[in-house]
């Protein structure tokens, strides 16, 4: 049977019941799993067997969902995590400590500049972030000798730059580091960036893949292609024995398709304890049967709110890389040509103060911090999400002090349109 349509695995993949089991995925909301002997438990702990001990490692109704996005994505191996800033932090820390480097787009949401600027600089990791159109000779100059990585978004929150996968992938795989794309904002229904040369993804759930703003949580995918064992002194950690685990070797035991991800469920998730609650990954399970379904509709209406951005006198400058015109434009179409997401960036002529009176005025669209959700939403990142970043930091992210994210929800786009026109006026 050839492979299926990507509404389809939305739908049916991840889970299939046997004969008088649950048809839909059942929460399994227990901290704990019994065992007959503690023998067959030790197995477990050994990584020798495959079940559940202890649901701060792993859960039945988690895998489950976290099988789904895997085969959305085309991926071998996935794991879900309790927020998008968790998958993040753990798609980079499995394979780089103190003392290593990593090279990362300045494109990025607010939070994970943070998260790599601030928090995980003072664990000893240390980022380069370069402009998203960089040139290659400009990108091949920020890899160091203990680079480890490189990471960009698809589609970067909220400055709607589009990476160009499959330039970043070459330079990766030249230096011998993995490319990781957090894919929140297309999602895989519209960029699977594994085929563009991408090794690892993530995602925030919370936004489209949930789409109802009901539970928080993130992802991680493993393409199951980067060859660790071609660098085993730089991916010591994949590929030497782990003592914390009896001596353990990720990728000898588990092969390409699976070492990634259980590593990062063994150490990381055994330490940290990002775990994605039985239950939101149950409300996240259900967004996702209508994900396909919803990205159109979302894609849609922004399209249609970007245009009429576009026309009126009241606005100084719209970003959307769906829009014909946009900067970004033939990047989208080379990536995303069914479509790229629901949110759109723009700047209300008068600057700070006028974006923020508009915001006030606006009577479907309400002021959130969220997101890619089922009803409209905005925010002024300058002061809200990406306030902590100095001028620079924003100029070098594409957050302009004017910038109004609006993230088109699933009304009908007329009435959309009709809000921002009163509140313009």
């Amino acid at each position: 049977m050839a492979e299926q349509g990507i509404g389809t695995k939305c739908v049916q993949s991840g889970y299939t019941p046997k004969n008088g089991e649950p048809r839909q995925i059942p929460i399994i909301q227990s901290t704990t799993f019994r065992y007959e002997t503690g023998a067959e438990m030790a197995k477990l702990f050994d990584l020798e067997s495959n079940g559940y001990f202890y649901t701060r490692l792993q859960n039945p109704t988690n895998d489950c969902v976290a099988a789904k996005i895997a085969a959305l994505e085309g991926g071998t191996a996935g794991m879900l995590t309790s927020s998008g800033q968790a998958a993040n932090f753990y798609a980079v820390f499995n394979i780089a400590g103190c003392g290593d480097h990593v090279v990362s787009s300045s494109s990025i949401y607010g939070g994970t500049f943070n998260l790599f600027a601030v928090t995980m600089k003072r664990m000893g990791v240390e980022f380069t972030f370069v402009s998203p159109d960089c040139s290659r000779e400009e990108l091949d100059a920020a890899f160091r000798p203990n680079t480890k990585a490189v990471f960009g978004e698809t589609i970067a929150n909220p400055a709607l730059t589009v990476l160009d996968i499959e330039r970043f992938a070459d330079a990766a795989h030249a230096h011998g580091v993995p490319l990781i794309v957090d894919n929140t904002f297309a999602t895989p229904v519209n960029c699977r960036p594994f085929a563009w040369g991408a090794d690892i993804v993530t995602h925030s759930t919370t936004k489209y893949m949930d789409g109802h703003g009901a539970g928080v949580g993130g992802a991680i995918v493993d393409s199951g292609k980067f060859d660790w064992t071609r660098w085993p002194e730089k991916f010591a950690g994949l590929c030497t024995p782990d003592e914390s685990y009896h001596g353990v070797t990720y990728t000898e035991r588990f092969g390409l398709a699976g070492a990634f991800i259980t590593k990062a469920t063994a150490q990381l998730m055994r330490d940290f304890g990002s775990i994605q609650s039985p239950q939101n990954a149950f409300l996240l399970g259900l967004g996702l049967e209508s994900l396909h379904v919803r990205m159109k509709r979302h894609c849609e209406n922004a399209l249609a709110v970007a245009r009429y951005l576009s026309e009126s006198d009241k606005v100084a400058w719209v970003r959307y890389p769906g829009l014909p015109g946009d900067e970004f434009h033939a990047l989208a179409q080379k990536y995303m040509p069914e479509g790229t997401c629901g949110v759109v960036s723009f700047g209300v002529k008068g600057g700070r103060e006028a974006a923020e009176r508009f915001m006030g005025r606006l009577k479907i669209a309400a002021i959130e911090t969220h997101v890619a959700d089922a009803r409209t939403c905005c925010l002024h990142p300058a002061s809200t999400t990406h306030r902590q970043m100095s001028d620079a930091e924003l100029a070098a992210a594409g957050v302009s002090p004017d910038l109004v994210r609006y993230s088109c929800g699933l009304e009908d786009a007329g009435d959309l349109i009709a809000d921002i026109e009163q509140a313009l006026a």
